[in-house]
């Protein structure tokens, strides 16, 4: 049976006019003309540097993008898109009291006013937005905590739950590989240090599924190994846990400490790290 979780922590940002494709197309990391009905592009706004600032689910509806975002974000992520409009037609509007975000797993939703598919994995499956009047009609039978712990099992990165404003660059965070980034569509704020990145193999640390063994440490407690740290816990649930870890935590070695806990890296089966790291 699908299952359905609404997310009360995701906000909803309407970008509309006539410029709406090409506006967005030269600030985020993903290209933006690939967002049609029942297809969502997953993408990121950078710092001029390259670092993380906020990652969203950009989905076409009729002529308008709605930005499927974390609710706390969606005041800055208006404020910041609203420096860069200049001349271009369009209107950017915070419309999280409109709409709620739910997602979906385990099978096909078939009610929701839109619907998309997560494009990162097949298994995440599909984010659906509802206006908030006609909420009733969409039933749940899971929780949000039932979805982060989906999500954590997929190793899924979920913004600033486990990236760091200003700090995490995207290949850290999987974007490569689960497709937030576009290699091929042109410029876009923070696309060079991105490129560079890739093309130089520069990634020196990752956000990595980890097993925990012991009390779950809570999220930003550091991780050790022989006295060093080595990372940062991020999400958790039920056992299992991401943490943003050096690339050398896969080696074996000496236990890798967490607070009171052992956790034990892993790398998910669509990650691709250096042999040797």
């Amino acid at each position: 049976m699908t299952k359905i979780a609404l997310l009360p922590d995701r906000g909803v940002v309407q970008i509309s006019g006539d410029d709406r494709v090409a506006f967005l197309q030269g600030l985020v990391s993903n290209d933006v003309s690939l967002a049609a009905p029942g297809r969502a592009v997953w993408a990121a706004l950078l710092t001029p540097q390259g670092k993380w600032l906020a990652d969203f689910f950009i989905i076409a509806d009729s002529d308008t993008l709605l930005l499927d975002c974390e609710r706390a974000q969606a005041p800055m992520l208006v404020k910041l898109l609203q420096r860069y409009r200049l001349r271009s037609k369009v209107t950017i509007e915070d419309v999280s009291d409109r709409f709620a975000v739910h997602a979906a797993w385990d099978g096909v939703p078939t009610e929701g006013a839109i619907i998309a598919a997560d494009p990162r994995l097949d298994a995440a499956g599909y984010r659906i937005l509802s206006a908030i009047p006609s909420l009733g009609a969409l039933e749940t039978n899971a929780t949000p905590d039932d979805w982060q712990a989906h999500r954590i099992a997929l190793a899924l990165p979920d913004g600033s739950r486990d990236l760091e404003p200003e700090k995490t660059i995207l290949l850290e965070a999987g974007f490569d590989e689960l497709g937030g980034v576009s290699w091929s569509k042109g410029c876009y704020m923070g696309q060079e240090l991105t490129a560079r990145t890739k093309y130089r193999g520069l990634v020196k640390r990752r956000v990595l599924p980890v097993q925990v063994t012991g009390p779950m440490p809570p999220s930003g407690t550091t991780i050790t190994r022989d006295g060093h740290e080595i990372g940062t816990m991020r999400s958790t649930a039920a056992g299992h846990a991401l943490a943003t870890l050096r690339l050398d935590a896969l080696n074996p070695g000496a236990p890798i400490l967490c607070g009171e806990a052992t956790i034990q890296p892993f790398r998910p089966s669509w990650m691709r790290v250096p042999e040797q790291v």
